[in-house]
């Protein structure tokens, strides 16, 4: 479950989340189970946010540090990734369907397969 308060300032906006974060950065937000349908998070600091199972379908999330960010379960269809800086986030059972950007140019198999080979030889 989504913490409200969390949930308003990121409904607020970018500059106002972004602003927030940078007075609260042992912070870690909690977004699980978020509607988030649509939203334009351009920018947004969600580092080591908790999205788990939020839905960030046709989000714009261009250029988002999702950096530790856990977004296992979260429905991204058609959600825009270009430039989100994806290092360590979870994406454990994520909806990446028709995600633009980050798998632009990929046969979707081939990158799911190659993601688990690298998985397994770590």
């Amino acid at each position: 479950m989504a913490n409200r308060k969390h949930l308003a300032l990121l409904k607020a906006g970018v500059e106002a989340w972004n602003a927030w974060r940078r007075t609260n950065p042992r912070v870690c937000p909690s977004l699980s189970g978020a509607s988030l349908f649509g939203a334009t998070l351009c920018g947004a600091n969600l580092r080591e946010a908790d999205l788990c199972g939020a839905d960030l379908s046709h989000a714009d999330l261009r250029g988002a540090d999702l950096f530790w960010a856990n977004l296992g379960e979260a429905d991204l269809t058609r959600a825009s990734l270009s430039y989100a800086d994806l290092r360590g986030t979870g994406l454990t059972e994520a909806d990446l369907s028709d995600a633009l950007g980050w798998l632009a140019g990929i046969n979707r198999l081939e990158g799911v397969e190659g993601q688990r080979a690298r998985a397994s030889r770590g």
